[in-house]
């Protein structure tokens, strides 16, 4: 089958770009190997948003008092807390289905990979193939947690972003290594739940990509609220043989300490989706794991996108579609784009312009 363009990947990108070229005249299909939304709907931003909240809501009732409201052993279930935050995950799945139906996007279920010629190959679950054309591609293929040599994943003890929201018990005490928005937001509501956090961070600030007065403020809240943050640090090892993990780290003195917690979650960044999706079959360029584009996300195969996380910018999510879609269909949207850090106190980020 033919179409005007194929999305490989659902996530905000990829779903959200579909959805607005099929409202500009383009017969659109949207490749997804798992759920519709991708890992922001699913397992990133809007579940975590939902564990926040629980968090959050714990917090008020804790302060209840200062409000002139009494309430008396107020729990947290750790269960239930992680339910509602799946139920809403599923609910937003549930809905970019519907849009895809509304906007008569075709949903190809497999693994999307780019063949010669302006091809899709996708591999069904049962291994079963079938090629597709379309006169234009974008891949969308988002991230996955990165894994670090010296800090391996089991997903029990140690483990990414994806376990550290669907644990079946709460730790009594975790080790965040980084602290980014993903190490930030865990360690927030862990510690709000009554989990002992310690956060691990190599740089001199939390937040490091954020303005230092922002990074010294949350500092500053984190530590009143019980947090331990340690700095210019690096986890050297981390033994899980015991019942406890064992986390050898290096401190800002150079000396090595020892750190015990129930469990470990590596937040210290992701890594791009570029494996296996064609991308040496057509001979799309990269540069340290990422897609090359220029500033409207053209890779150096003509009518072949990329967007979101395998590209090599920092990328507003809904300027990158404001620029795609100026080349597709000359569209002239209007988008103002910001990007947050749920925690307490929250951190927004709003560009100061947003040119084309």
């Amino acid at each position: 089958m033919n179409y005007d363009l194929i999305v490989i990947g659902s996530g905000p990108g990829g779903y959200v770009g579909a959805i607005r070229a099929s409202q500009l005249g383009l017969k659109v299909a949207v490749v997804e190997k798992e759920s519709l939304g991708g890992v922001c709907l699913n397992w990133g931003c809007i579940p975590t948003k939902a564990l926040l909240k629980s968090a959050q809501v714990f917090e008020y009732i804790h302060h209840a008092a200062d409000y002139g409201i009494t309430v008396n052993d107020a729990k947290a279930d750790f269960g239930a807390v992680v339910t509602r935050s799946r139920g809403v995950a599923d609910g937003m799945s549930k809905g970019v289905q519907f849009l895809m139906k509304k906007n008569k996007i075709d949903v190809i279920m497999g693994t999307g990979k780019v063949k010669p010629g302006k091809k899709v190959e996708v591999t069904a679950a049962d291994g079963t193939k079938s090629t597709y054309e379309a006169a234009h591609i974008i891949l969308a293929t988002g991230a996955r947690s990165r894994e670090l040599p010296n800090l391996k994943q089991d997903g029990k003890k140690v483990f990414g972003y994806r376990e550290a929201m669907n644990l079946p018990k709460q730790p009594a005490s975790l080790v965040v290594v980084g602290s980014g928005a993903i190490g930030v937001e865990f360690a927030y509501f862990y510690n709000a739940m009554g989990t002992k956090v310690t956060i691990v961070e190599f740089m001199p600030n939390i937040v490091p990509v954020e303005d230092e007065e922002v990074s010294k403020q949350l500092l500053k809240s984190f530590k009143k609220s019980g947090i331990e943050i340690m700095t210019e640090s690096t986890v050297e090892s981390v033994d899980t043989s015991g019942a406890l993990c064992k986390v050898s780290i290096k401190n800002k003195k150079g000396e090595l300490v020892t750190v015990e917690a129930e469990a470990v979650l590596s937040a210290v960044g992701i890594t791009p989706n570029i494996e296996n999706i064609g991308l040496e079959d057509v001979g799309i360029i990269t540069d340290k794991g990422r897609v090359v584009v220029n500033d409207y996300y053209q890779t150096n195969m003509p009518g072949v996108y990329a967007i979101g996380d395998i590209v090599k910018v920092r990328h507003w999510p809904m300027l990158r579609l404001r620029k795609l879609l100026f080349v597709l269909k000359k569209s002239q949207d209007t988008i103002l784009s910001h990007l947050i850090t749920t925690t307490f106190p929250d951190v927004p980020i709003v560009p100061l312009r947003l040119p084309l």
